[in-house]
């Protein structure tokens, strides 16, 4: 993975417990573009790896801006974010994204939840600029709205509010029933809201490839169906239950497998796959490396088939 020291060169507040952080080359020279809806891995201090979404629209620019919630239950990564002093040097990785827009698409239908709003604040930005049709609904706690003044002043009438789950989602099913042909969707945020919307798209009729979702990390993922790991080496079968990830099922029966983050984004524990095709949960593969079906990362992922082989 392709990494970049980067400095922090302003650091403020987005919402209550939402920190942002503009990183820069120490240089002050102009970063590489991204695709909006792009990611950063940073390196948050000894082994952690956290993903974080690019707010930007993608274009060159002199600064990297990301947003932070700190998770006071998760594995501190947020929380050494949240310390992070202006003037600290960090190690990132070079954007890359699983969840960019569609450029055919004749319109984009944007839904956020809490600081998933972050990497579709990156395609509002991006349809902006562009002049591209798009309308958001943000789901919020009230005081909890990351950005919230800028999207009213990017989106404008395009930008709908919500605070209450009935009233958002009534509004969600209202947009998805009456958008044009050619419409595509993207949602984030908690898993909850993520899996409500896509049952709504289905319910309506909307074909699955003009739905994209966004999951941040392997707590927002369901158990998955059960399935056995087949090791083309030894040629022993592993059985993964519901619940149980690969990672975990290979180290209990013994095999080694390198891991770091154990959320999907530093791609340490990737693993070669020979036969059956990969259930992609990670954030680091780019689609088309997903699409070719012969990698996956083993601490989120699992198998859309009743046996994966692996190249182990």
């Amino acid at each position: 993975m392709t990494t970049m020291t980067l400095v922090v060169r302003e650091a403020g507040t987005a919402a209550a417990g939402i920190r942002t952080l503009t990183l820069a080359r120490p240089d002050g020279g102009v970063l590489p573009p991204y695709v909006p809806g792009s990611h950063l891995v940073v390196e948050c201090g000894g082994e952690r790896r956290n993903a974080y979404s690019l707010t930007g629209s993608g274009a060159a620019s002199a600064a990297y801006r990301i947003s932070v919630r700190c998770d006071p239950g998760g594995r501190g990564g947020s929380r050494w974010m949240h310390r992070l002093p202006v003037g600290a040097t960090v190690r990132v990785s070079a954007p890359r994204s699983a969840f960019p827009p569609v450029a055919t698409a004749r319109r984009h239908l944007l839904i956020a939840g809490g600081i998933g709003v972050t990497p579709l604040l990156s395609h509002a930005r991006a349809a902006a600029a562009w002049d591209r049709p798009f309308r958001m609904l943000y789901a919020y706690r009230p005081g909890c709205g990351a950005h919230v003044e800028e999207l009213r002043e990017l989106c404008g009438d395009r930008l709908g509010e919500f605070h209450g789950r009935r009233a958002f989602l009534r509004a969600v099913r209202r947009e998805l029933g009456r958008q044009p042909l050619g419409t595509h969707l993207y949602v984030c945020g908690p898993g909850g809201l993520i899996d409500a919307v896509c049952e709504a798209a289905r319910d309506l009729g909307w074909p699955a490839e003009r739905v994209h979702a966004e999951r941040f990390s392997a707590d927002d993922l369901d158990p998955g169906r059960p399935f056995t790991a087949r090791l083309a080496r030894s040629g022993r079968a592993i059985p993964v239950p519901a619940g149980v990830s690969l990672l975990e099922a290979l180290e209990k029966a013994g095999v080694a497998v390198a891991s770091m983050c154990r959320q999907g984004v530093c791609g340490e524990c990737r693993v070669g796959v020979r036969a059956g095709r990969p259930e992609h949960r990670d954030l680091f593969l780019t689609p088309a490396e997903r699409a070719a079906g012969d990698a996956v990362m083993c601490c989120v992922s699992r198998s859309l088939d009743e046996t994966l082989e692996l190249d182990l």
